[in-house]
């Protein structure tokens, strides 16, 4: 099996440290070492380094390589601009024989029980091999009710492969609000979608060619002819793999996982991971406070920070922008970054 670790992303919710030309991925923000390192060497530890492959764009190649000290080219994936995860995974498909089965990994990912992980993946592999025309996907089974993940609802099952039991997919639902999570909580049939999708290579382009035909099109030009990949790639119109594919295709098949699994997508989970409990401060740098609790306070540009009675928020310092936000509106950063891009503040990007 070869994985594909989809790095391309720009981590618009961890702004102002994630920057469009240095995201979140090439950044410490759990640890001494970057998501994509922590990512990299996770996977090296199950897989040859030889089947690992990364996606990422050409602005942040260098980056990457410097990164992870690699300078060969060869088992790099490169988009010479951003246009979605199904853009990103169609033209990784074209780098492998159709019958080779593929296992996309996020690189900002953090994950507890390594050696499970494994497991499952290795479990899902084996499950395309006796399925080999449809998706697997492996689903997380919620501890909580989260809102600010996607759901696989599950259908009936079809079997088993060894200890891990294999449903048919019944289809995606958005992120939800509270009342709607806490009502999937107490259903078995409704996982967290982590975005681990295998597949065999020939069956994902024929879901393009059947649900995304203009990708499809543009994708058979680029294998035919390599050097059209900058002139036609960017006629490619943005889409996620969720929306592009995974919703519309008929026949999935769901492996549930009990892996701890958390998406670093916004600061309020960076604090969750850290703090073991609400109430804890989590800071990095200078700071000082007068009853403040729950707080993430980060001052990257050495500048003392001090609160009074600021509780369960997020304080981002960096050397041209403070962000100041409730922990319970951190999804919402993204906005920010949208109204940077709308007034063409592009020196905060």
């Amino acid at each position: 099996m070869k994985i594909l670790i989809l790095a391309g992303g720009t981590g618009k919710r961890l702004w102002p440290v994630s920057r469009r030309n240095n995201p979140k991925q090439l950044k410490p923000l759990i640890g001494g070492k970057s998501l994509l390192k922590e990512t990299y060497q996770r996977i090296k530890k199950g897989f040859k380094a030889s089947d690992v492959f990364l996606s990422v764009g050409s602005n942040q190649l260098q980056m990457v390589k410097k990164e992870l000290g690699l300078k060969s080219p060869r088992n790099f994936i490169i988009e010479p601009l951003k246009r979605g995860t199904a853009a990103a995974i169609g033209l990784a498909c074209l780098n492998f024989k159709p019958d080779e089965i593929i296992a996309t990994v996020n690189s900002d990912h953090y994950i507890k029980n390594h050696r499970e992980f494994f497991r499952v993946l290795n479990a899902a592999e084996q499950t395309v091999k006796k399925h080999p025309h449809e998706l697997v996907l492996i689903g997380i089974n919620p501890t909580y009710p989260e809102t600010g993940y996607g759901y696989i609802k599950l259908g009936r099952q079809i079997g088993r492969q060894g200890k891990d039991k294999v449903f048919k997919v019944d289809g995606f639902k958005e992120k939800p609000d509270k009342k709607t999570a806490e009502k999937y909580l107490k259903s078995w049939a409704y996982l967290w979608n982590p975005a681990y999708f295998v597949f065999r290579a020939g069956a994902m382009l024929e879901l393009f060619k059947k649900h995304l035909p203009s990708q499809y099109r543009i994708l058979m030009k680029i294998k035919k002819k390599p050097g059209l990949l900058k002139t036609e790639f960017k006629k490619i119109k943005k889409i996620s793999i969720d929306n592009g594919i995974m919703e519309k295709a008929i026949s999935m098949l769901c492996l549930p996982a009990e892996f701890d699994w958390t998406d670093i997508g916004h600061w309020r989970t960076i604090h969750e991971i850290l703090s073991g409990k609400p109430s804890k401060n989590v800071v990095k740098g200078k700071y000082i406070h007068l009853g403040g609790t729950g707080n993430l306070v980060y001052s990257y540009s050495g500048k003392l920070i001090a609160t009074v009675g600021i509780k369960n928020s997020i304080i981002i310092e960096t050397a041209d922008a403070v962000l100041v936000c409730s922990k319970d509106q951190a999804q919402e950063v993204k906005k920010i970054v949208e109204k940077l891009e709308h007034d063409k503040l592009d020196e905060y990007l």
